[in-house]
């Protein structure tokens, strides 16, 4: 955990935030690569990538607060800015990002299926930073765990003071009990899928926004029974599973119709 990158005088500059400027720029000149492979201009897209990314963040940030309102900030209302300390829900900044997605085919008469199947590429690198940033903030931990790649995090730490209120550790503890590094697993997830994507895009182009779809819902699905941070549930699963199912099943219909045209356009 290393939340202060480094200070000079009253400008402190912060781990998790350097990590997400980190994850656009590298997010930014790999789309601006593959529309120099594809032919198709990138200046254009400058605005809506600016707008995704301001939407990302501010989604972000706005469902975190709220699925951590009573824990965190009902009684520190000014820390709902501090987005640079951390505390982001990606689920909310992909929800409304799409939303502006959806209103930016509409005003340039875009094709989204194109376009998703491009942008699609780029947001698990992006967000592979994201977690990378998640760790060195010390929010998104794992369950407890004695496994050797368990890591205690700081006095101070997110999981220092869950523990420390739940009666597991003592206020005198310098670190937490050991739990698992979840946000390392979901970066290394993300950088893995990145790869699948961009091979993917690089030889057949279409149908990579559906397979991001599928790919990020089962890693996340799967990775929320590994969390140890307090999280929202919806009947037996997380917000972010039932999202994530949602998300898997909006991937497969978008396969399955994607092939069903396919199979029609072969038929003589």
């Amino acid at each position: 955990m290393h939340p202060d990158l480094f200070s000079i005088g009253f400008l402190h500059v912060k781990t998790y935030g350097c990590c997400m400027a980190l994850g656009f720029f590298a997010a930014w000149q790999v789309l601006a690569y593959l529309c120099r492979r594809i032919g198709r201009p990138f200046e254009p897209l400058g605005n809506l990538v600016v707008s995704l990314m301001i939407a990302g963040v501010l989604g972000s940030r706005i469902a975190y607060v709220i699925e951590h309102w009573k824990a965190e900030f009902a009684d520190r209302l000014v820390d709902i800015i501090r987005i640079d300390q951390g505390g982001l829900m990606f689920y909310g900044g992909f929800i409304l990002a799409v939303a502006v997605f959806v209103f930016w085919c509409i005003w340039k008469r875009d094709n989204p299926l194109a376009l998703g199947d491009l942008l699609s590429v780029v947001i698990p690198l992006g967000h592979a930073f994201g977690r990378i940033g998640c760790f060195f903030y010390g929010c998104c931990y794992g369950k407890l765990s004695s496994s050797c790649v368990a890591v205690a995090f700081p006095r101070g730490s997110p999981a220092w003071y869950e523990q420390l209120n739940a009666g597991k550790i003592a206020s005198s503890a310098m670190q937490s009990l050991p739990v698992l590094p979840t946000q390392l697993f979901e970066a290394a997830a993300n950088l893995a899928l990145f790869a699948a994507l961009f091979f993917f895009f690089r030889r057949f182009r279409r149908g990579t926004m559906a397979l991001y779809l599928i790919g990020y819902a089962i890693i996340r699905f799967g990775m929320e029974y590994l969390r140890g941070d307090p999280r929202a549930a919806v009947g037996p699963f997380s917000i972010s599973q039932t999202i994530s199912l949602a998300l898997l099943f909006a991937g497969l219909t978008l396969l399955a119709v994607m092939w069903r045209g396919k199979r029609q356009a072969s038929v003589p």
